[in-house]
């Protein structure tokens, strides 16, 4: 049986709105338990009533607008880390979160440790695009400045998830850029370009920021700082569309009716930009599967996100990551 460590204390919603969601990932897979990390209050009456759930009580919460690190270091008690530990000490196969990010890394470095030759774990997550079609996106925000022998590592690592967990046999793999020519770009992008071309990861060239959603590649590279500020463009877009969308439809009776057959499909496109679907983001380069949610997080978010980080450990995702690194390396 898997089991999952959930933190219950994760993200801008009261802990009610996580225990639902693990309640609704173990009533979606009968092979699923879970390690419910939080507060006494909070966790231990609720896995007392729930089959398969078991409670880890922490005295501590490590809040959104905390110093990530140094919550880390002085919350040793906090739900995030006792879960990263429980995973490490093999009390979980995974971990979920949908608390501060930046938390969940640091705490999930250092308490579970990173794949043997992994430099830097990066964030990732599959973006949707034409036809159904996913483009796995990272670094989301992990590492600011990273160096060219990251950003290939980045690579396979991206190109191993969108193997295992979207099915794709031959990922082609692009980097983001300002441009498709291999001459466009900053010092650093030409560094990473030449470093990409000289590794064997199945890279394809440049990809414009048009088409993170467009489906033309299967993974898209970039460093965390650009990577964050893409994401969070494309989630403000998004939002932008979808408000201006509801204010003209405010204004006619048309416009109302019209909305009423548009609904499921809006729906639709803000889950898939959210990337609840897939659980959220996932830390690729640790030594077990780490899902990070979104802090406004809800009820099927948590479900999913619980459920992702079992399915990685099922398809072997962290096995198949080192593997990867140490093919690439040969």
């Amino acid at each position: 049986m898997t089991r999952v460590c959930v933190d219950a204390m994760g993200g801008d919603e009261t802990p009610d709105v996580v225990c639902e969601g693990i309640a609704l990932a173990l009533k979606n897979d009968p092979t699923l338990s879970v390690l419910v990390a939080g507060t006494e209050e909070v966790v231990v009456p609720f896995c007392d009533k729930t089959e398969r759930a078991e409670a880890l009580v922490a005295t501590e919460v490590i809040g959104m607008a905390e110093h990530p690190a140094e919550a880390v270091r002085k919350k040793k008690d906090s739900s995030i880390v006792r879960g990263c530990a429980a995973v490490r000490a093999g009390d979980a196969d995974a971990f979920f979160s949908a608390g501060s990010t930046g938390a969940v890394f640091a705490a999930a470095t250092m308490g579970i440790g990173r794949i043997r030759g992994i430099k830097r774990p990066a964030l990732a997550s599959p973006l949707p695009g034409i036809g159904g079609h996913n483009t796995v996106f990272l670094d989301l925000g992990a590492n600011a400045d990273v160096r060219p022998e990251s950003i290939v590592q980045f690579a396979h690592m991206g190109a191993t998830y969108a193997r295992t967990v979207l099915g794709v046999n031959n990922p082609k793999i692009g980097l983001l850029c300002n441009g498709e020519e291999e001459t466009k770009g900053s010092e650093l992008a030409l560094e990473y370009h030449k470093a990409l071309v000289e590794a064997n990861c199945g890279f394809a060239g440049n990809a414009e920021g048009t088409d993170l959603l467009m489906g033309d590649f299967d993974v898209i590279v970039t460093d965390g700082f650009t990577g964050n500020v893409a994401l969070k463009t494309l989630e403000g877009t998004a939002k932008f569309i979808l408000a201006t969308l509801k204010e003209q439809i405010a204004h006619s009776t048309r416009g109302k009716a019209g909305a009423l057959l548009l609904k499921p499909a809006l729906k639709t496109l803000k889950d898939d930009l959210s990337g609840d679907a897939h659980g959220g983001a996932v830390l690729l380069g640790l030594k077990a599967p780490v899902f990070i949610g979104h802090g406004a997080t809800n009820v099927q978010a948590v479900a999913s996100g619980t459920a992702a980080a079992a399915q990685a450990v099922r398809g072997a995702l962290v096995d198949k990551v080192a593997e990867g690194l140490k093919a690439s390396a040969q």
